[in-house]
């Protein structure tokens, strides 16, 4: 179906002026096979260039009509006389849902096809206002009235439009790069189910795979399968909020029935180069972010063990209680892997709780009557929303619990080999050229990437203040190009001393070191005049 689909977008072009198809009165070409036609459209511009086959303006090629006999044949609905409240669950509703449905899948399967084609843009750049003003035939305005099923189809197909593509092989900008076929699958599956995963009664498939897929993620990392226990949670911050929590607990299980008025000041510890996310939980638990003590790195963003332990000792010469430590591994910027062992010693010795991106243990005894009755004929111990502070999470377990089973450990494995290869190429690279200067040397211990890109006015300019003023203001000018021609993305941020400097991150599988090449040149040719 798939192999079906990019040939169909091959044979079939749709070449029109400006930048945006189906512009009002346009004259468009269709290029069919080699062999050119010219059609003028009327009106508004439509839901998607498969619009336009429902009304026979492009003659289907022979993929396509194979394509289309293959479920989709029916394209003639009129979904500008159609409204959601013609949709299931109303009457005679089934076609017409069917038929919606299916045009939202044509519009989703276009997104994916063009998110691994090197040829379209990482994302087509319109500044906040534009957006809020409202882009032909898109506008992000409610109505008090209801808008028809044409509409909305132009409406999810602008919304993709829009946005960024972070599954595209040249977005580099965040760690949630890539667009994986099995999890997307398992996302619509778990959309469609629409269901939360708090009790068994209520999820109990899902409970079941989040249950073997945490004891699988034990096995992994080499604990006993009966002394883990942990949840899926939305993100990296909610996680370290909750390893602070599970951590005072731990050592003062009074806080969470008297309040911190029970206990006494008590101070944690986490590396200067580590996730902000640490002060913000010490906020929202009531500990403050005062008594968050930032211990120094090194160059390459690591911690340092002997510091740690300095500021242990005169944390509790002044009184206060010592209680967590945060390791990073794998730090956002740097990717640095802090000293585990060592600062595990540490800890050992203090008696404080040592995290590592999520530890979880049994803290939760308080639970809502109406949901987590002891009662209930099956064995209570599956409900797992009282673990969490939202009780009822999102289903995140069966996309991963999906590609698990698609992929295997070993599949992961290669996976994430290959993105360490790509971070260790782009260094290579990079150390062998004089236009560009690494944050630090040696090779990365993760998958990110960290430099500078020095344009030839500033090459022979000593270091110095005006020099680094200048440097500082590089990385942001690029990125701004970048994102208004929308070939690339990548992040840039200082750290430190260090003024601003790119971060590159790989986690996206479809990247190729022809990709790295692209990146590298990109940047090059944005900021060569600067």
């Amino acid at each position: 179906m798939y192999k079906g689909f990019r040939s169909l977008a091959n044979n079939n072009k749709l070449m029109h002026k400006g930048e945006n198809p189906l512009h009002g009165h346009e004259t468009l070409k269709i290029v069919k096979n080699g062999s050119a036609e010219t059609l003028k459209t009327k009106g508004k511009r439509k839901a998607d260039p498969l619009w336009l086959k429902t009304q026979q303006l492009i003659i289907p090629s022979e993929n396509e009509s194979q394509e289309r006999q293959s479920g989709t044949e029916s394209r003639t609905t009129n979904f500008s006389t159609i409204y959601g409240r013609d949709l299931l669950p109303a009457k005679n509703g089934e076609e017409n849902t069917k038929q919606f449905l299916i045009e939202v899948v044509h519009i989703l399967l276009n997104y994916v096809s063009k998110s691994f084609d090197r040829n379209t843009k990482v994302l087509d750049f319109h500044y906040p206002h534009q957006l809020k003003d409202g882009l032909d035939g898109f506008s992000l305005e409610l109505s008090d009235n209801p808008e028809n099923l044409e509409q909305l189809l132009v409406d999810c197909r602008d919304t993709l439009k829009y946005g960024v593509k972070t599954g595209h092989p040249r977005f580099f900008n965040q760690l949630s790069t890539g667009l994986d076929v099995i999890g997307l699958a398992g996302e619509w599956l778990t959309a469609t189910a629409n269901t939360n995963i708090f009790t068994f009664e209520i999820s109990p498939v899902f409970i079941m795979m989040e249950e073997i897929l945490l004891k699988k993620m034990y096995e992994k990392i080499g604990w006993p399968s009966e002394e883990g226990d942990g949840i899926f949670s939305p993100g990296g911050s909610i996680s370290n909020l909750y390893s602070v929590l599970v951590a005072r607990y731990y050592r003062f299980p009074e806080a969470k029935t008297k309040g911190m008025a029970c206990v006494p000041r008590l101070v944690l510890f986490t590396s200067e180069h580590s996730h902000y996310s640490i002060k913000k939980a010490a906020a929202v638990l009531g500990i403050g972010t005062e008594n968050v003590i930032l211990v120094k790195c090194n160059e390459r963003g690591k911690m340092i063990p002997s510091e740690l332990e300095l500021k242990i000792m005169e944390t509790e010469m002044k009184g206060f209680v010592p209680f967590y430590v945060n390791a990073t591994a794998g730090t956002t910027v740097y990717g640095a892997i802090d000293p585990l062992s060592e600062i595990a010693d540490i800890c050992e010795k203090y008696k404080l709780w040592m995290h590592v991106d999520g530890l979880l243990q049994l803290c939760n005894q308080l639970c809502a009557d109406y949901l987590f009755q002891p009662d209930k004929h099956y064995d209570v111990s599956y409900d797992t929303g009282d673990k969490a502070i939202q009780c009822g999470r999102h289903v995140d377990v069966f996309k991963f619990w999906l590609m698990w089973k698609a992929k295997g450990a070993e599949g992961f494995e290669v996976q994430v080999n290959k993105c360490l290869d790509n971070a260790e190429y782009l260094y290579n690279k990079l150390k062998q050229r004089v236009d560009f200067k690494l944050v630090f040397d040696g090779k990365p211990e993760h998958s990110n990437v960290c430099f500078w890109y020095i344009p030839p006015s500033l090459r022979e300019l000593p270091n110095g203040q005006e020099r680094s003023k200048r440097l500082h203001e590089v990385a942001p000018r690029i990125k701004a190009k970048m994102m208004e021609e929308g070939t690339t993305m990548i992040g840039y941020q200082p750290q430190g001393e260090n003024v601003n400097f790119f971060r590159c991150v790989f986690s996206n599988p479809a990247t190729s070191k022809a990709d790295v090449d692209f990146l590298i040149e990109e940047i090059v040719r944005l900021g060569n005049d600067l």
